[in-house]
């Protein structure tokens, strides 16, 4: 290319190929370097613990894209590359083969890592961890109808492989150590939906268990010892205690970071003006919320690299999506936005027996701070705007539904 101008993407999951594909849709004719850990092609990572371990998608099927698009738009795609170190000052990352190559801007994509569970037996053989396509791959290989399960964590991994495994006829345990599952994420009243489905559907779900001790046999792993002394006896472990943001590298080049992430504005710049940041580890400034959020959700990977493919071509750009995540449990689909770290209550609309509502976080003014619709659809553009009105609305037609949601703001 004339171009000389270089850009480098450093991170082979969706945030990666999509700000490729971004810069490439905004005319930028300079040389695109991306740079990827894994040795697939970047692929997105929800299915891994949905549909391939249901059995309904194979790796083609959550490619981003195949290698002849990135021959056709030029993007030197460099695979089973892990950037080792980035020089803010002479604009240059370092590669493994000890080259280095200088860059005009730089993106951070580089996603999370599952959490460890620093316990004995936590290294046997059996034990399984779930991020990349490798990793599925290895469970899926382990889940046999029949076999028995103990999942460690009753987050959304660990709930949708518990979902997965119980649809091949695998015996599953859960254990969390919270009162209710989710309960982080969604408070105690959706939390007790997500317990209730599970358990219908034969899970062992031990709540406000801790685990002590992965026991093991021959250097394998049969089960956990629990704090109460009681022993779960398992043919293979999940360890599903959440994730960590990859935020080493920007930590080693001297960017600004916190709240559990890498601070970056709302254009998804950080604290050099030529580095930005999406996915996992961006905590972006919101419009909308004032406020810093940092999510690790599959939406702000297809999302925020067109915003921050703006910023780099010098064009004006702001991430305001609403936060955005969904799941699929047995016959439990749902879609949640907004952002609720606190609430005053949650009110429900429609049948929470039958799984079929939705749920909405208020605060003490009967604001919307967040929604969730579980088996009902096209209402979440409805949801979105009672968001983003943050005007108050009447709780008794919000739980009425018979009100359309889309007249609801007063």
């Amino acid at each position: 290319m004339a171009n000389t101008t270089t850009f480098i993407l450093v991170g082979g999951g969706l945030g990666g190929a999509k700000a490729a594909e971004s810069l490439r849709e905004r005319n930028f004719d300079g040389q695109i370097v991306l740079c990827a850990e894994e040795e697939q092609l970047p692929y997105e990572r929800p299915p891994l613990s949905k549909e391939f371990l249901a059995g309904k998608k194979s790796l083609s099927d959550f490619t981003v894209h195949d290698s002849a698009w990135y021959r056709e738009n030029e993007i030197e795609l460099r695979l089973g590359t892990r950037v080792l170190s980035v020089d803010p000052a002479a604009r240059t990352v370092e590669l493994p083969d000890n080259t280095t190559v200088g860059y005009d801007k730089l993106l951070l994509a580089t996603g999370s890592r599952s959490r460890r569970l620093p316990i004995p037996g936590s290294d046997a053989a059996g034990v399984h961890y779930l991020r990349t396509f490798q990793d599925a791959s290895t469970l899926n290989s382990a889940l046999v109808e029949g076999s028995s399960l103990a999942v460690v964590g009753a987050g959304w991994i660990g709930l949708e492989v518990a979902a997965s495994a119980r649809q091949r006829g695998v015996n599953v345990t859960v254990l969390e150590s919270a009162k209710l599952p989710l309960i982080g994420a969604l408070g105690a009243e959706v939390g007790t939906v997500f317990a209730t489905l599970h358990r219908e559907h034969g899970v062992d779900l031990r709540l406000q268990s801790q685990v002590e001790e992965i026991t093991t046999a021959d250097g394998k792993a049969t089960g956990l010892r629990l704090g109460d002394g009681t022993n779960v006896t398992a043919d293979a472990v999940l360890i599903a205690v959440g994730a960590h943001p990859n935020v080493e590298l920007a930590d080693q080049a001297g960017l600004s970071t916190g709240d559990g992430g890498v601070l970056v504005d709302a254009s998804l710049r950080t604290s050099d003006p030529d580095i930005y940041a999406v996915g996992d580890i961006a905590a972006a400034e919101h419009p909308l919320f004032g406020a810093r959020i940092r999510t690790e959700h599959w939406a702000n990977a297809l999302k925020q690299p067109a915003v921050a493919a703006a910023g780099m071509l010098g064009e004006p750009a702001e991430y305001t999506e609403l936060p955005y995540f969904f799941t699929d449990q047995y016959d439990l689909g749902m879609e949640y936005a907004g952002h609720a770290p606190t609430y005053d209550r949650v009110v429900f609309r429609g049948d929470v027996d039958g799984r079929e509502f939705v749920a909405f976080w208020l605060d003490a003014g009967n604001r919307v701070l967040a929604g969730m619709n579980v088996n009902i659809w096209d209402v979440l553009d409805d949801i979105k705007s009672l968001i983003r009105s943050k005007r108050a609305v009447d709780p008794g037609k919000l739980v009425d539904p018979q009100a359309p949601l889309g007249e609801l703001v007063s």
